[in-house]
């Protein structure tokens, strides 16, 4: 294959995996190179300005990790989606173009048929079949808080330089924590003042 380069790469397209979907359901199709930023901000806006019940998010070969980064990401954002998944594989068609033809030859083409893995995934904003299989119910939305640190241990002074690791100075430990480590706590909407 060092005298071939490759001179395209095509997808066979294939029906969203997906029955009665809406004809103007959005269909994200995420690539290698796509931008997570990019990918995000379009769909954010499909589904909270233009109000889209749906949207699907698909995705093959080395795209597959970052298509899931995309939705875990909205779920994350908009909440009570619930999602349905499908794996499957997808056919690439490769061209390559020998780059040392024989003399008065034609141009030699090698075509190379390659099954790469593909994810499909539906969000929706109504109730999906719970039975359907790949379906992931809405996450319980959490209570509102606030992250703060505490640092045990250490003078005021040192709060606010150090937040890992020991603390200069410090000459008191709290009871189970070693001096000038840092503690992450939750504090609850509800205590807040």
């Amino acid at each position: 294959m060092e005298n071939f380069r490759k001179v395209r790469t095509s997808e066979e397209e294939s029906p969203l995996p997906f029955p009665d979907l809406p004809p103007d359901v959005v269909e994200m199709k995420v690539k290698e190179g796509s931008k997570i930023r990019n990918l995000m901000n379009f769909a954010m806006a499909q589904m909270e300005l233009k109000g889209s019940r749906q949207i699907v998010f698909s995705g093959c070969g080395r795209a597959v990790t970052k298509t899931i980064t995309c939705v875990e990401i909205m779920k994350r954002k908009l909440g009570g989606l619930h999602q349905v998944t499908k794996v499957r594989y997808k056919t690439l068609l490769e061209v390559w173009e020998n780059q040392d033809p024989l003399p008065g030859g034609p141009a030699q083409n090698l075509t190379v048929h390659k099954n790469v893995p593909s994810i499909c995934i539906l969000l929706s904003r109504d109730p999906l079949d719970p039975n359907q299989t790949g379906y992931q119910p809405p996450e319980p939305r959490q209570g509102l808080g606030t992250w703060v640190v505490v640092v045990a241990g250490c003078g005021a002074r040192h709060r606010t330089r150090r937040f890992w690791g020991r603390g200069l100075g410090c000459r008191a430990p709290a009871v189970g924590w070693l001096p000038g480590k840092a503690l992450w706590s939750k504090i609850p909407a509800s205590s807040r003042g």
